[in-house]
């Protein structure tokens, strides 16, 4: 593809990886959070993408018009690789993009590090390991791996945003980090996506989220515990996903249609981020949940599977969370 943005929450690495990428002398990168850059992108977008023939526009959802003129420069000039975007924001979700570069881009999710990741083995779960082998012989594959032990409550606390989960090394620093990013994600990010003027009420609802992390999603629920109307939450919980904060895990049904309809459970982009918020000194099994959806979704968006991760829920309440579909488990039960 001409183009290849990458998107996914802020702070995650995805400036650090498009710049290491890059071959030296071969591609010029600018970042709209350089005011210039901003500005340019705004005024005279067109001059900005033709400033080198391969380009790398950091933060774009900052400037959405922008991307009509990587869509103008492509059609002129379609070369592999030519454009890399990086975006806080989901740009197929964001209200201000009118462009999607449909056939022209393609689109890859930077989640925050899986606990493999961390340990420098540059790969989430084994999780197509384990879809490739019958389920019987799963005990003996999980076995067989040459990975050191951890209790995952330390895990579930540090998260996998890189700053805290590699560079600091107590409980106090991840606090002082995880409240500053709270402050700029609620303050600037979220305000780029959309005039908010109740943020002591955006927080309360992030926290309320975070309490009901791997319950099923009831905005009405939420709307009367919180006292805020449900148009409101609906709108506010449309930005948390788009900015990846906010994971609504869909339900599995022989009916594909039937998906639509049932309610999503709710999990966090992060599972250090969600026990800051909520305040959980001591990680439960939600918190367990999370990070193995979180690895999925690490392993789901690296690779071409195609998987769809959903959870499934019998009538009587029996549930398994979350879970890849049939077609990719051969010989489960």
């Amino acid at each position: 593809m001409p183009v290849v943005a990458v998107t996914g929450p802020r702070q995650v690495g995805k400036s650090t990886f498009v710049r290491d990428l890059r071959p030296s002398g071969d591609r010029r990168y600018f970042t709209l959070d350089d005011l210039d850059v901003l500005g340019q992108a705004r005024t005279d977008p067109d001059a900005l993408v033709n400033r080198a023939a391969r380009i790398t526009l950091d933060e774009v959802q900052r400037a959405p018009d922008l991307l009509l003129a990587v869509k103008r420069k492509v059609d002129r000039q379609r070369r592999p690789g030519q454009t890399f975007l990086t975006g806080s924001a989901n740009l197929l979700l964001h209200r201000h993009v009118s462009e999607s570069l449909a056939g022209r881009a393609a689109h890859l999710t930077l989640w925050p590090m899986t606990r493999r990741e961390q340990l420098g083995l540059a790969r989430a779960g084994i999780w197509s390991e384990l879809f490739e082998t019958k389920d019987r012989d799963w005990p003996d594959l999980v076995a067989s791996q040459d990975v050191p032990q951890e209790d995952w409550r330390r895990l579930a606390r540090r998260g996998g945003y890189p700053v805290p989960a590699v560079h600091l090394h107590d409980d106090r620093s991840r606090i002082v980090w995880f409240s500053g990013y709270t402050r700029t994600y609620l303050e600037r990010d979220l305000q780029e996506l959309s005039s908010i003027a109740g943020i002591p009420d955006l927080r309360r609802l992030m926290r309320a989220l975070c309490l009901r992390m791997g319950q099923l999603l009831n905005q009405s629920e939420i709307g009367r515990d919180l006292a805020m109307p449900q148009p409101t939450i609906h709108r506010w919980l449309n930005l948390f996903e788009t900015s990846y904060q906010l994971v609504r895990l869909p339900a599995y049904a022989v009916n594909r249609t039937k998906r639509l309809i049932k309610s999503s459970k709710v999990y966090w982009g992060d599972t250090g981020l969600a026990l800051h918020l909520a305040d959980d000194i001591e990680p439960g099994g939600s918190a367990l949940e999370n990070l193995v959806l979180t690895d999925l979704l690490a392993w789901r968006d690296a690779s071409a599977s195609g998987a769809d991760v959903m959870y499934w829920r019998a009538t009587t309440g029996e549930e398994v969370a979350p879970s890849a579909p049939p077609d990719l488990r051969p010989g489960a039960s």
